[in-house]
């Protein structure tokens, strides 16, 4: 069992949480992610580690409320337990000799862009971040990326706060000015990555995507994570899991992994739900 030492509400629909969990605090560098249970009952999810304090032995999780396992887990309060903890998984994102980076972070996904961008900020590379939201309520972790940045742009869709746009809008204005990039990472909606590489292509800069597809078991056995990435002209099959979560944006199948990524969307709904009504039955 899992403790649950600090939680916090982000927005309304974005929570954070520390969990103690010394081991997996250890080992875990940005980008990689963990698999938990809320219960014995409960589904496995992957979420990426927002950050971690080793001393303390501290474990940071960021999440979305979407379906029935993250309306579980926001329930549980501070003194609590989770079920499962089990990490970190996954390749960590790639920093070495990167001198200079774009780091472009959409909704939720901004949790997992801030621990590489605060990775990079430490090692000494020069750090530009752009973050986008859908309106200012949906904010997250501004006060963190401007620490960790050298340069932030913050971008609204409604232009409720910060620029009016989308995260294209300064990396695009950047790369005509001829700025450059020893590599862009982005992380956050499918759509959004693949404009983000769209735009990184024609510049011939290096862009790493972060992908979360349907993840089971974290270990590569079933194949729920599956990608296609295409590698001169043919199909390659990777596993997110254990060959990710980091790809080079420039060979994934952004088409299909939307596809997939919208399969069981009628279902999860569903069991949101059933999962909203059986809490309000308790109360």
């Amino acid at each position: 069992m899992y403790k649950i030492v600090t939680k916090k509400e982000l927005n309304p629909t974005v929570t954070m949480m520390e969990i103690e969990a010394p081991l997996v605090a250890k080992k875990a560098e940005p980008g990689q992610f963990i698999i938990l249970r809320v219960d014995e009952e409960g589904e496995r999810i992957p979420l990426t580690v927002a950050g971690c304090d080793r001393e303390k032995g501290l474990v940071k999780i960021i999440f979305q409320i979407v379906g029935a396992t993250t309306q579980m887990l926001n329930y549980k309060q501070e003194g609590e337990y989770i079920q499962d903890f089990v990490g970190p998984l996954g390749v960590a994102t790639h920093t070495d000799g990167i001198k200079k980076v774009c780091i472009v972070g959409g909704g939720v996904g901004c949790a997992i862009a801030l621990p590489v961008a605060q990775k990079f900020h430490e090692l000494g590379a020069e750090v530009t971040s752009i973050i986008g939201f859908r309106n200012k309520d949906l904010l997250i972790l501004e006060d963190e990326f401007r620490a960790a940045s050298d340069r932030l742009h913050v971008m609204t869709d409604d232009g409720s706060y910060g620029r009016h746009g989308n995260v294209c809008v300064p990396l695009n204005e950047m790369l005509a000015a001829g700025e450059t990039f020893d590599t862009i990472i982005t992380i956050g909606p499918l759509i959004m990555m693949k404009f983000v590489v769209a735009a990184a292509k024609p510049y011939n800069i290096p862009c790493t995507v972060s992908m979360n597809p349907i993840m089971i078991d974290g270990t590569g056995m079933c194949g729920g994570c599956r990608l296609t990435l295409i590698r001169d002209g043919k199909p390659v099959t990777k596993f997110a899991c254990v060959d990710g979560p980091d790809f080079n944006g420039y060979e994934v199948d952004f088409d299909e992994a939307m596809s997939r990524g919208r399969m069981y969307a009628d279902f999860e709904r569903h069991a949101y739900d059933k999962a909203c009504n059986l809490f309000k039955k308790g109360e």
